[in-house]
């Protein structure tokens, strides 16, 4: 595996290399667009390139033409103004699919690169990635050639022997570590086809693992959402390997999802900084014990219990310390005991996020829950924020007695874990942890939902009203164009999701009619054109008091573009 780069140029043209919407792309079509980006970037000057692609096989063919042309390459999960004005500082250029303002490059139809495949050195700067953002602010970490070689060899290693020559399917974006090495580089190297979308839809996903022989590479977040009803039986025959990163799978996920799926979850442990550390396979809850990979050493680090590595996944040779508490499980085993970085003071008391988080947990009135540091207001003192799933009981509590009664009650649950000072003063109930493209939940992305930091993107339209009566609204409403619910949707032409339509139109019948405060259905829900950022549309609102129901209906001059009927109850 050391030279993979070498088996990549003399791999037969007419073998597939990764499938695009059911068609398969051969190898040899594959390498032409490797040549194609190669000459783009001999011709670009500098050496730093940012690349973005969603599609995993132009972002392999971009990856391997920038490295066959010396560029170092950094990558970032998403392309938001933040992101890309961060990048804008360190990099030459920008590849792939960026906002029009940063001028991204593609090539040509006429570039082609003759040049031979180079053997690249192993000190090769290849990389920067950015850490997920999931305690903090993304970091950059540089990679060597030599630490990603390494990474795969060890894979191969651990899991070549079982998988065979399976498809690579995955739900999360190789612009990240994970994704990268699972989805990308690994298959590369072994002659594993590529599926170049990720697939967001259990529906999709339920599919296309019933086709051939493959290995899912997921996240938690989306192996615990795997609905039930759905046929996985094909996915039951063809799946040879299924994988977890990202965060650890609770063991009744893993059940479900092997139950589901035929296959146990292996979950993988690691870094950006650190690559690949450890993996399991949770039969069962009692078994939580990581296995060190090989080649990979760790000590507990002396007083202290945090754990401490040393690999050739690493960018030295030494020992790296981490914010992870172990504690020794037998040969080569190790235990979890949560991270030191999620201790913080507050008003000089010593309190754990992970104690406070179990607690809400515990409390049986919250599926899942999130704690953070809200950002500092001036002349403030610090604050915490928490971010909770309500179980069934939480949420019959939310509805009969309203939120203050469910943050009085949760408050009462962490009286036993941190002193009344340190108790969160804020609190958001939500149906789902907001993710992101890994699959992972971010600290920015729960403090956009404050909708208070200085980058927070709106999450409403523009509304003006133009006509009302008792039963009647009639409004004019915009979309901006830096609306949250725009990113992602979809990255070349953005549009307004129809779920926010439906809860844009119950938001705003709630400040102009008395509706029952329970959601009981939508019947006749259309959606026939879509509706664009910066476009003003009308949003007809009409309540029937008798039968608790609201009747919406966006239009322009366009035509309708979406309206139903909304049912209310107590």
């Amino acid at each position: 595996m050391s030279d993979w780069f070498s088996v990549l140029a003399a791999r037969p043209a007419q073998a597939v290399t990764g499938w695009r919407d059911g068609r398969s792309v051969a190898h040899g079509a594959f390498l032409t667009q490797v040549q194609a980006w190669r000459a783009l970037a001999l011709r670009t000057p500098g050496t730093q390139i940012a690349l973005y692609l969603d599609d995993s096989l132009a972002f392999a063919a971009a990856l391997l033409g920038a490295w066959q042309a010396g560029k170092t390459v950094w990558l970032t999960a998403d392309t938001v103004d933040a992101s890309c004005s961060a990048l804008a500082g360190q990099v030459d250029a920008f590849f792939g699919s960026f906002p029009a303002q940063w001028q991204a490059m593609q090539p040509a139809a006429s570039d082609a690169c003759t040049l031979p495949w180079l053997a690249l050195a192993p000190d090769m700067a290849a990389l920067v990635v950015h850490t997920s953002g999931s305690t903090g602010a993304p970091q950059a970490i540089p990679k060597r050639l030599s630490q990603m070689t390494a990474e795969v060899a060890t894979l191969e290693q651990l899991f070549g022997a079982a998988i065979g020559p399976a498809d690579i399917v995955a739900t999360v974006s190789h612009q990240h570590i994970y994704g990268l090495l699972f989805k990308v580089l690994w298959p590369l190297a072994a002659g594993r086809a590529i599926h170049a979308h990720s697939l967001n839809y259990p529906e999709q996903l339920a599919a296309t693992l019933a086709q051939r022989p493959c290995v899912l590479v997921a996240s938690p977040a989306h192996l615990k959402r795997l609905p039930e009803h759905l046929d996985w039986r094909g996915a039951q025959t063809m799946l040879r390997a299924v994988f977890s990163s990202g965060g650890p799978l609770a063991p009744e996920a893993a059940t479900a999802a092997a139950r589901m799926l035929g296959c146990t979850p292996t979950e993988i442990y690691g870094s950006s900084e650190t690559g690949g550390i450890a993996c399991r396979r949770r039969q069962s809850a009692s078994n939580g014990a990581w296995e060190a990979m090989p080649g990979v050493e760790w000590r507990s680090a002396d007083g202290v219990a945090l754990l401490e590595v040393r690999s050739a996944h690493l960018e030295h040779d030494g020992w790296m310390r981490l914010a992870d508490r172990v504690e020794a499980a037998g040969a080569n085993r190790f235990l979890l005991l949560g991270r030191s970085d999620r201790l913080l003071k507050i008003e000089e008391k010593r309190i754990s996020l992970d104690a406070m988080e179990a607690a809400l947990v515990a409390s049986g009135l919250a599926q899942e829950a999130r704690v953070a540091l809200c950002h500092q207001v001036a002349g403030e003192r610090q604050a915490l924020a928490a971010f909770v799933v309500p179980t069934p009981e939480g949420s019959a509590l939310l509805a009969a007695q309203g939120k203050s009664a469910l943050n009085a009650r949760l408050r009462a649950c962490l009286s036993g874990v941190v002193e009344a000072v340190a108790l969160p003063r804020r609190w958001r109930y939500l149906d789902q942890l907001p993710i992101n493209a890994q699959g992972k939940t971010t600290q920015a992305l729960l403090l956009a939902l404050l909708g208070d930091s200085a980058d927070a993107a709106p999450r409403t339209p523009r509304v003006t009203l133009l006509e009302r009566d008792g039963t009647h609204v009639l409004l004019s409403l915009t979309v901006p164009a830096n609306l949250y619910y725009l990113e992602g949707h979809f990255p070349d032409a953005p549009i307004l999701p129809g779920v926010v339509q439906v809860d844009w139109a119950i938001g705003q019948a709630r400040q102009y009619f008395t509706l029952a405060p329970v959601f009981r259905g939508i019947n006749a829900l259309k959606f026939q054109q879509v509706i664009l950022p910066e476009v003003p549309v009308f949003l007809e609102l009409t309540h029937d008091p008798a039968k608790d129901t609201l009747q919406f209906r966006y239009f322009s001059d366009a035509g309708p573009h979406a309206g139903g009927r909304i049912l209310f109850g107590n």
